[in-house]
């Protein structure tokens, strides 16, 4: 008995990472709920249903190719590793943790990556052939970007990668994933929104923008909340390990940074709204919450100062990104380009201005090589829907909604019925 006791007492620290990694990676699950109350507050109360199925579908079809094949792609020795990796092996994940806890942690963050693309194609895509692009997100386009960093085999500090350190003179640094994670959705999100076109009426033939509004802004900012909380998990147990006192002040930088880049990009973009327009206008409050949070992903481990910085900025660029994105008549339902392609791509860049270990040029080599890779790649798989099955509804089906046409389920039914 006290043989088998100091032998648990010896293994803490594995204990206490492994706790960290799956209360974290039950955190990051949570913000599944986040995107879902958020993107049903942003749409229309006649597609609502059908955000809420793509919300538990890609949670759920995501994980399951995640572990057939993802996984593999991106940390592996089997044959999808050794493909992607250009003959590179990935590294050596779970050591420290154990396998299972490892997967579990990684999984969610596969989901978070297809999640992003839910709300930019809202209001007028197919839901099979979205649920066909999850597939495919998770399974192959995230894991190879997962691969060629945080699997140090192309843009990490691997041994294959360490022509990034000879040439740029450090390796790509993401903590939790401003780009592998969220620029990635961004970029994915992008190539099907333009081939998707913009919904029926958003865009007047003079050019004009003609505001869509949300059903429910009290569900809306729910979800933002659910986000913030979430974002504790993402990035705080992204130091994925919780062994040592280092370890312990690490996660409480962390989670402090975090907290206070959401913060100041709200602020921020309050702020900023209220100059430009006047008003200060909840849904840019909401979304600079978020695009703060997602540029202080990359670098949360710096300084709180920093991160209070990045977050700002990020909430900033949310206000100047979103009618950007109209004049180009590129219709994004709920904002998730302005907040998790351009947040994302600024908080990466941020960390070779804020962190001296890592070089601006390498941060915005991996920033050019991700978002080329996933945009192209992404692009591809989007044509190929677009020529089979199609990728979106009729104006009639858009017009009455993609609830009736493509879950035959309306969200407020009686609210509806007496509306008419």
């Amino acid at each position: 008995m006290e043989a088998e006791t100091a032998v648990r007492l010896g293994d803490g620290g594995y204990v206490l990472s492994v706790f960290l990694l799956i209360f974290g990676g039950a955190l990051v699950f949570w913000m599944a709920a986040g995107f879902a109350m958020l993107e049903s507050g942003l749409v229309r109360t006649k597609n609502v249903s059908v955000i809420l199925t793509k919300n538990i579908g890609i949670m759920a079809l995501g994980s399951v190719v995640y572990f057939l094949i993802g996984y593999d792609v991106m940390y592996g020795h089997g044959v999808f590793g050794q493909l992607f990796a250009f003959g590179a092996v990935a590294g050596d994940k779970g050591s420290d943790y154990g396998l299972h806890t490892d997967f579990f942690f990684q999984v969610m963050f596969a989901a978070t990556a297809a999640s992003i693309v839910s709300g930019t194609v809202a209001e007028r895509i197919k839901l099979i052939p979205f649920f066909i692009f999850t597939a495919l997100i998770a399974a192959v386009i995230y894991p190879v970007v997962g691969n060629w960093t945080w699997g140090e085999t192309f843009l990490g500090n691997g041994d294959e990668g360490s022509f990034m350190i000879s040439t740029f003179g450090s390796a790509f640094s993401d903590f939790a994933g401003s780009t592998i994670v969220h620029s990635t959705g961004g970029w994915a999100a992008l190539s099907g929104a333009l081939l998707l076109g913009a919904r029926v009426g958003k865009y007047g033939p003079d050019g004009k923008v003609r505001p869509i509004p949300g059903s429910n802004l009290p569900l809306a900012t729910l979800g933002t909340f659910c986000l913030w909380i979430g974002w504790f998990g993402f990035n705080g147990a992204s130091e994925l390990a919780l062994a040592t006192k280092e370890n312990a002040d690490n996660l409480a930088l962390v989670c402090a940074s975090t907290h206070l880049g959401a913060s100041a990009g709200a602020v921020a973009a309050a702020i900023l709204s209220k100059i430009i327009y006047k008003k200060v206008d909840l849904t840019f409050v909401l979304n600079g919450t978020l695009a703060g949070l997602v540029a202080v992903t990359a670098g949360p481990n710096i300084a709180l100062w920093v991160g209070a910085l990045e977050g700002a900025v990020g909430g900033i660029l949310v206000v100047l990104a979103v009618p950007f994105f109209d004049k180009l008549k590129i219709d994004d339902p709920v904002g998730a380009l302005s907040v998790h392609l351009v947040a994302g791509i600024w908080g990466t860049l941020a960390v070779g201005i804020f962190n001296p270990e890592v070089t601006f040029l390498a941060q915005l080599f991996g920033v050019v090589v991700v978002g080329a890779f996933v945009f192209v790649a992404s692009g591809i798989v989007w044509y190929i829907l677009k020529l089979t099955l199609g990728i979106r509804v009729s104006q009639k089906e858009e017009h009455e909604g993609t609830d009736l046409s493509e879950t035959g389920l309306e969200a407020y039914p009686e609210f509806v019925k007496n509306a008419k």
